[in-house]
């Protein structure tokens, strides 16, 4: 078995048996007030993260996409989750909740970890938990609109930048080697569609290299060299 740190709105009832550790990463109320609705960056780099522990605080996640990225994660019998919920009422969230919940899911034993999020600006707490994972070797993969500007953690450096490709069916990637990013996959994830649902899905394929005992590197190339489509969308 493989721990692979979902960092996303928390799971859902039907996941409990699979998941080994789970916590949730909210801001202080203060914090959370400064933060207009539906923004991704409250202001300041460092705003007070409470972190509640227990399945309980991530299970009956109001919002569907975690649950649906936990189907494509748990595909493989061979994965189990660390779950870390970062969105609740929406899918916002902050820098800091996210670096914390990746310090976390790291220190949980997790090999990979999925953040199907972006954030429209670098700040210097996530893209310092960033690399206290790479240095590890935990393989963090991110999504990346498939246009548009750069989002973070997608656009560190050495993080796998996943998005959606229409190109793809269930099971199916494409190495895309663009500005926007490195793997494409199937767009859907039951309710969740686009680059959410790519990330989870190229996750899912990294995970059953490394449950298979690839190294990170090996299972990078894996995909490289397996994948149904080169280069990006053509778009008319």
């Amino acid at each position: 078995m493989i721990r692979v740190a979902l960092i996303d709105s928390g799971v859902a009832e039907r996941h409990a048996a699979r998941v080994v550790a789970a916590r949730a990463f909210r801001l202080s109320a203060a914090d959370s007030a400064g933060v207009a609705a539906g923004s991704p960056n409250p202001q300041g780099d460092s705003p007070a993260v409470i972190a509640e522990d227990g399945f309980a605080a991530v299970s009956h996640a109001a919002l569907a996409h975690g649950p649906a990225l936990a189907d494509v994660l748990l595909g493989d019998a061979r994965v189990e989750l660390v779950v870390a919920r970062v969105f609740f009422e929406s899918l916002a969230t902050s820098a800091a909740q996210l670096a914390a919940a990746l310090d976390w899911g790291v220190g949980q034993g997790a090999l990979l970890a999925n953040v199907s999020a972006g954030l429209t600006d670098d700040r210097e707490v996530l893209g310092a938990a960033l690399v206290r994972a790479l240095s590890g070797s935990v393989l963090v993969v991110a999504a990346s609109p498939a246009r548009g500007s750069p989002v973070y953690p997608a656009a560190y450096a050495g993080v796998v930048r996943a998005t959606g490709d229409a190109r793809c069916a269930a099971g199916e990637w494409s190495w895309l080697a663009s500005a926007q990013a490195d793997f494409g996959a199937h767009v859907r994830a039951g309710e969740v569609q686009g680059a959410s649902a790519g990330s989870a899905h190229v996750s899912a394929l990294l995970a059953a290299q490394l449950a298979a005992g690839a190294s990170p590197a090996r299972a990078l190339q894996a995909l490289r060299d397996g994948a149904h489509y080169r280069g990006p969308e053509r778009r008319g």
